[in-house]
């Protein structure tokens, strides 16, 4: 079987929807663990919920040994690592062991509204503020460069001239619940080859 560790800051919607495509059969690998950057956010509570082991590595506790303390929870355990809606920046050796496993699902079509500070409601309100009349969702691997690693699948959503960051921040997620679980599917079936950066999908 093949196995995930999860990494979230937050609510755990992504998480969710990783429960519920192995749920209804979408997907065939187990959530190992899943790992919260603090305590008291819901990911944590959705994972309890479905009895998963969890841990907290907050970057308060651990500073600069915070990836490494993941890394020591990781290795070995899981196939794959899934930052659904983790903020912080995994740096260092475990982008070595983990090297094309580790994906992250961001709220834009990367390049655009990507890096340094560009997460969340940022993201939704630079979208809004620049005028763009599409955004959307990108999933992508995870190297030393912020939102720099190859990409696996991007999805469109538009943005009207009525919208607030709000309204796109709901449209691009609904996007981001489907296309997570997706890149997932494509990595247990071996399905992705990153050739020059580049991502192949083999039909």
């Amino acid at each position: 079987m093949f196995k995930i560790a999860v990494l979230a800051s937050g609510g755990g919607s992504n998480l969710q929807s990783i429960f519920d495509s192995i749920d209804n059969g979408n997907l065939n690998c187990s959530v190992e663990m899943v790992i919260g950057s603090k305590e008291g956010i819901f990911a944590l509570d959705r994972a309890k919920t479905k009895e998963v082991e969890t841990h907290v590595v907050s970057r308060k506790e651990y500073g600069n040994k915070t990836s490494d303390k993941i890394l020591e929870l990781t290795k070995g355990k899981v196939d794959l690592i899934v930052l659904a809606g983790y903020l912080s920046i995994l740096e260092g050796d475990i982008l070595k062991e983990f090297k094309n496993k580790i994906i992250n699902i961001h709220p834009s079509l990367i390049p655009a509204f990507c890096g340094d500070k560009m997460y969340g409601m940022n993201v939704h309100n630079a979208v809004i503020k620049s005028g763009v009349k599409f955004t959307g969702c990108s999933v992508h691997f995870v190297n030393e460069e912020v939102d720099g690693g190859a990409i696996i699948l991007q999805e469109v959503v538009p943005v009207n001239f009525e919208d607030n960051a709000e309204d796109v921040q709901k449209r691009v997620l609904a996007e981001e619940h489907k296309l997570l679980p997706k890149a997932i599917e494509l990595l247990i079936n071996d399905k992705i080859q990153v050739v020059d950066k580049r991502v192949n999908i083999v039909k």
